[in-house]
This record gives structure tokens, sequence and C-alpha cells, in this order.
């Protein structure tokens, strides 16, 4: 179980350019994601966020922050859950901006996102949706369809795909989110 935590944590980290690219084409590849690139001030991309936990859990990977298009910063997601958990599981996530005000308040640092917030679940095969705390669907990484429409909520909207593993989880997490310019 940690060798898993550990892998999953490793690989979230260690991100490449090519990633960044790969994961954005799969989510413009998704009937429910891709209108959002055409009508979102911008968006946060994190191509491998690796999941682990067995009562405790945590997450972590790193992103990049787009602005119009236009790569302007690097950001972190950190999670820890406390529940009923067992597993370890890697996904990628977006998170569209829907306005400049949405987009100025993750970008301001420090931003968490509760654990109420809705992620929409990308998926090859029609699975339920699941809040930010963790997405529990399994699917291989492709442009199929969403299980169901994705919208904003407080100015933002999340998709996440599955990337492997597997995760039983009834948990309660929110995530939090660092934020640093491009140099």
């Amino acid at each position: 179980m940690l060798m898993l935590a550990g892998m999953l944590l490793f690989a979230a980290v260690t991100a490449h350019a090519d990633e960044y690219d790969d994961a954005i084409a799969v989510f413009k590849g998704s009937d429910r994601s891709a209108s959002f690139f055409d009508k979102s001030y911008g968006y946060a991309v994190f191509p491998t966020i690796g999941k682990a936990g067995l009562v405790v859990g945590g997450a972590h990977g790193t992103g990049r922050v787009y602005e119009k298009g236009k790569y302007v910063g690097d950001t972190s997601l950190t999670q820890v859950s406390i529940g009923f958990q067992a597993g370890g599981q890697a996904f990628s996530e977006i998170i569209f901006f829907e306005n400049k005000a949405a987009f100025d308040i993750f970008t301001a640092g420090n931003f968490e996102m509760a654990a109420t917030a809705q992620a929409t679940a990308i998926t090859a095969q029609a699975t339920a949706s699941a809040g930010s705390t963790g997405t529990s669907a399994t699917a291989s990484a492709n442009k199929d369809e969403a299980a169901t429409a994705g919208g904003y909520y407080k100015g933002m909207a999340v998709f996440t795909v599955a990337k492997g593993g597997l995760m039983y989880e009834a948990s309660i997490a929110g995530q939090k989110f660092s934020y640093k310019p491009a140099k």
C-alpha cells in the first residue's frame, strides 16, 4: 500500500510539458468539457494527480495555469482526507474559470476548494459524477463523453479523468491550491 502511494505521488510530481499538452487534448476531445475552452476566461490543468489512502488519505499534483489560452503560471494541489477509504489512483483534473474574477481568486495565492464542490468525471462508460474529494471512477483517459454535464459553481467548473487505480472511498476532504506566476 505504501509503495503504491509513493509511486502515485512520484508520478504526480514529475509532469512534463508533453503531459500538459496530452491532458489538455483529452479535455478538449470530450463533448462535455470541450466548449469550456472557448467560453472560459482561463483554466488550470493537472496532468496527473496521485491519490492514496487507508482511513487517512492524501493526494498531490502539479499543474499549469492558463489565461485566455496563454500559460501564465504554475500551481500545485494538495488534499488530505479522513474517512472510509482504501486504495490508490491517478487522475487528471482541469478547473475552468468562468471570468476574470474567478481567475483572480484562484491566482491570488492559496485557494481552497470546499469538499462540497462537484467535479464531472469524464469516463469511457456512464458513471456518476463525484465531488472534488476524489473521483472513484475507473476508466482510461480517452475522449468519450462525461457522465453528466458540467457547469460553473462559484465561477469554476471542474472535470476529472481517471487514469488508473482503484479507490474505495467515503471521506471528507477539500483541495488546497498554491499558485506561482511564470518567470
